[in-house]
């Protein structure tokens, strides 16, 4: 799809339909396998009338959704919310429900490999040049539209519109929103809220770090083994000691409590 066929200033209708959505922990999540995610959204990327946007939420996320339930909102106004983790899937697997890990590296990777023209557009909000220079070269990219978006974006509501406008001036199919939670769903948002963004934007964390070898990620044994986490705390223990060692274990909690309410409800 190129630049010259996408129609700006169209305005917001509805994102694609949440046919079949879950209820689990407060969010509507779609039961959906990474390549089946990734067909899924590049079928819909222009199928409504305006902008939407994929949320993938982890452990993390949800941890923060409960402590700062005000950035729920930003979660319930996207158009598809897929797990991006293994210990939700493990959780809502007690329930005998099935929610499987849709890791938003796999979703990017495939849409890469598989959805994407070469000559198309593309925009990115986030990573550094040299990320961009080597996801051009790794994929045949000819149309790459960065945004270099500022560190402290949560705090800096000029910046998050500064993204948003960019989106706006850069029609095109995919937007990757690359600038960690909740940022990049508040860039979303944002987007959203303009009325004349086309596409879809995927807010997709460190994908792109993935992808371009920036970082490397968990060897498969882990991430089947829902190790992934483990992987990354020994490579970056001052970052993520309190997120995976402190704050992650709550989400047990959080999900005893939850399934009790619920049962309480019926």
């Amino acid at each position: 799809m190129q630049a010259s066929q996408i129609t700006p200033n169209t305005p917001i209708d509805t994102a694609p339909p949440r046919d079949g959505a879950q209820q689990f922990l407060g969010l509507p999540f779609q039961a959906m396998k990474a390549r089946d995610a990734a067909r899924h959204i590049a079928a819909n990327a222009l199928g409504s009338e305006g902008f939407w946007y994929v949320v993938t939420p982890n452990v993390d996320h949800m941890v923060r959704l409960k402590r700062e339930p005000d950035l729920g909102e930003m979660y319930h106004g996207s158009g598809l919310i897929l797990n991006d983790s293994r210990i939700l899937e493990l959780l809502a697997s007690w329930e005998r429900m099935d929610l499987p890990a849709s890791p938003g590296a796999d979703i990017v990777q495939a849409i890469f490999e598989r959805e994407l023209e070469r000559d198309e557009p593309v925009v990115v909000i986030g990573c550094t040049a040299s990320e961009i220079t080597a996801l051009k070269a790794k994929f045949g990219l000819s149309d790459v539209r960065w945004h270099d978006a500022p560190m402290g974006l949560r705090n800096n509501p000029d910046a998050i519109r500064k993204a948003a406008e960019f989106m706006s001036e850069n029609p095109a199919r995919f937007h990757f929103l690359c600038v960690g939670s909740p940022q990049q769903e508040m860039v979303a948002m944002a987007a959203r809220e303009r009325g004349d963004v086309q596409g879809v934007g995927i807010c997709c964390g460190a994908s792109i770090d993935f992808l371009t070898g920036k970082t490397r990620r968990a060897p498969e044994w882990m991430r089947k083994n829902r190790l992934e986490w483990l992987h990354r705390l020994t490579n970056e223990p001052q970052r993520l000691a309190k997120r995976y060692l402190i704050d992650g274990p709550t989400i047990f909690g959080m999900w005893r409590r939850d399934r009790k309410a619920r049962k309480a409800a019926r």
